[in-house]
């Protein structure tokens, strides 16, 4: 229970969100936290980064509920063990992150020995228990928070930077709340890396079953951006954890304002109001999201089951023509031929056609191929786009050199005539039987496009590639959802959910959405979902904190101004940081951070390590600019 709010067994998936304002505006916390409630928020968490702001939240409480707000209020601490005791005596429940309560990190490597390793923990022990028991007798519940950019010295010389290392830097405190008889614990492991965050929390649950824990899960993606790659990032990593059925209350980190997460919240939770009700998955012998089986989403890694959910490992393909195998994953549009008459229709979708140069430009957001149906376009394609077809319009072609068949099952088993390239065969669980399994295998010039009905989709589709897997087919597959009459946000968290749970489990050679929304949304959202589970980089990624109290600057705004100067580096990581919590820890895997180190002043990082502090804030894009050029990274801009 955290006040009068129940999370975890039984009860629905609770959202959550953080003020942006300074704890010490009383008023301006009080009205923030007014719009986040009212949005739907059913706790607010306020930053407590010293004493005075810790002394303050009595003073925020009393107003909330004298303005009729009984919403708990969750204090998030992170350095200063003195501010959690003060605010364990006030609020419902503490944030600590185990990194920084009684730890601080210099980034150095450090041998330590078991005897050295013990001391710690007993010193950890002396500064962690006083917290504890503060929290018992006053009925105070509390987060241990694990950031993957904020694990101790002691925690990475021991585990590394690793989702190991982030479940043990949080279950050390967990063992000490236990011998201290208190339980009224909430685990988190974030990261701004979604195969980090999603191993790390499947691994916690893993250890907690090991150890007769139960406790319930904070899911979040730390840094997710703004915009709909935030909301990409975000339902990637919260929404694949919730298809394994783990998760007791989500927070969505936008760069926006806290009363713009909730709505995302409540859409994400939403796709779970009514799934007990799905179509039985095939029991094909190891089914890990069978909700008959409560520890199901877990097992031992060295069981037989043929892929690892606590690590990243790509199935195992063969190539056919430049899918599969060590090849990105590809990306499918679907297209009305009627509708793109002239090459310039093409430039919705990245290609970009010159009638004085006869050359077409591609951007990094091209798709690969274009489903077509039964109808073909009046010019030619790039060479890198191909098109596919209906398999019986696909027959009557006389130039098939750019072009490749879409088969049902049974037209793919009796079909005399097949490209000597690339075969599409569309196919659901159901329809992977003997004889396909068989002939498929046998045809090294076969693609399986993966399709499910079942509103318990990515289950389903992933229990059907895991028993490929168990047959030994090593063709490449592309994972196929279905989806109508959703607006784009709703397209935005279900695909990346669906989908992308399958590509952060490495069991996807290519992408294919099929909607009713516009082809340029289902493009970006397409490519946003494979930047999003690392596994074809299109674009800058950010790493943008959603804004605290701590914040040093305008996040928004930085944000923005950092993007139209650098949006065009392919690949490149920049972590956009309000302060120096968020700064080297939340920014773990970021090639470059901006990091605010004090009212209007900057420090750069190339990766953890500081280049320069004290920089003014209107020099440091400039800075950052310079040093990416020193560094080899910078191109620039001809668009």
């Amino acid at each position: 229970m955290v006040g009068n709010i129940g999370i975890g067994g039984n009860n629905p998936i609770r959202l959550q969100s953080m003020t942006t304002t300074d704890t010490m505006d009383t008023i301006g916390t009080v009205e923030q936290s007014i719009r986040m409630i009212e949005a739907g928020s059913e706790l607010v968490r306020i930053t407590a980064p010293a004493a005075k702001e810790a002394k303050n939240l009595e003073n925020i409480k009393t107003e909330l509920r004298k303005r009729g707000y009984d919403t708990p209020i969750v204090a998030d601490i992170h350095f200063k063990p003195d501010a959690a005791e003060i605010a364990a005596r006030i609020v419902e429940k503490v944030r600590v992150n185990p990194g920084n309560y009684a730890d601080k990190k210099r980034f150095k490597v450090f041998s330590f020995t078991d005897e050295m390793y013990n001391e710690e923990l007993e010193r950890i022990y002396e500064e962690f228990s006083p917290l504890v028991k503060i929290c018992k007798g006053y009925g105070t519940a509390m987060r241990i928070g694990t950031n993957h950019g904020s694990l101790s010295d002691r925690i990475m010389n021991r585990y590394g930077d690793t989702p190991l290392g982030m479940v043990e830097s949080a279950l050390e405190f967990v063992r000490i709340c236990r011998d201290l008889d208190y339980h009224e614990i909430i685990l988190s492991m974030k990261a701004s890396n979604t195969q980090v965050m999603v191993q790390a929390y499947r691994l916690l649950v893993n250890r907690m079953i090991e150890e007769n824990m139960n406790y319930p899960l904070h899911l979040g993606v730390t840094e997710a951006g703004d915009g709909e790659d935030g909301r990409i990032k975000s339902s990637v990593g919260i929404g694949t954890l919730l298809e394994d059925g783990l998760g007791d209350t989500i927070r969505v980190s936008l760069t926006e304002d806290p009363e713009f997460e909730i709505p995302v919240c409540k859409r994400i939770a939403a796709r779970y109001d009514n799934r007990e009700d799905h179509a039985q998955i095939a029991d094909l012998g190891l089914a890990i999201s069978d909700y008959d089986n409560e520890q199901s989403a877990i097992r031992d890694p060295q069981s037989d089951m043929p892929y690892d959910p606590f690590s990243y490992r790509r199935r195992k393909t063969y190539e056919t023509d430049k899918i599969g195998n060590h090849h990105v994953p590809v990306v499918i549009l679907s297209l009305d031929a009627k509708e793109y008459t002239e090459p310039s229709s093409l430039e919705k979708i990245s290609y970009t056609y010159s009638s004085e140069l006869d050359k077409w430009n591609i951007g990094d957001l091209a798709p690969d191929f274009v489903y077509l149906g039964t109808g073909d376009l009046p010019y030619a394609l790039p060479g890198t786009l191909k098109k596919i077809f209906d398999y019986s319009f696909w027959q009557t072609l006389e130039n098939k050199s750019d072009s490749f068949p879409l088969f049902a099952p049974a037209e793919y088993l009796s079909a005399e005539r097949k490209s000597y390239r690339i075969n599409f065969v569309s196919v659901t669980i159901s329809d992977l039987t003997e004889e396909l399994i068989n002939a498929v295998k046998a045809d090294k010039f076969c693609v399986l496009i993966l399709n499910t009905l079942n509103s318990h989709g990515m289950a389903e589709e992933r229990r059907a590639v895991i028993d490929l897997m168990e047959k030994g087919v090593e063709t490449p597959l592309i994972i196929s959802r279905s989806y109508s009459g959703i607006d784009d946000e709703d397209l935005t968290i279900s695909s990346a959910t669906d989908i992308g749970a399958m590509f952060i489990d490495g069991m996807g050679d290519g992408i294919w959405i099929k909607a009713e929304n516009s082809v340029e949304v289902i493009n970006r959202i397409s490519f946003g979902i494979l930047q999003a589970t690392r596994t074809r980089v299109s674009k800058t990624e950010y790493i943008s904190c959603p804004s605290c109290g701590r914040t040093q600057f305008d996040l928004q705004v930085t944000t923005a101004m950092i993007k139209k100067r650098t949006d065009h580096l392919k690949g490149v990581k920049i972590a956009i940081m309000g302060c120096i919590v968020n700064g080297p820890g939340e920014m773990a895997d970021a090639d470059y951070g901006f990091v605010g180190s004090g009212p209007n002043w900057v420090s750069l990082y190339r990766g953890k390590e500081v280049l320069e502090r004290g920089i003014p804030y209107p020099e440091a894009l400039d800075k950052l600019i310079e040093l990416m050029k020193e560094d080899g990274v910078w191109v620039e801009n001809n668009a």
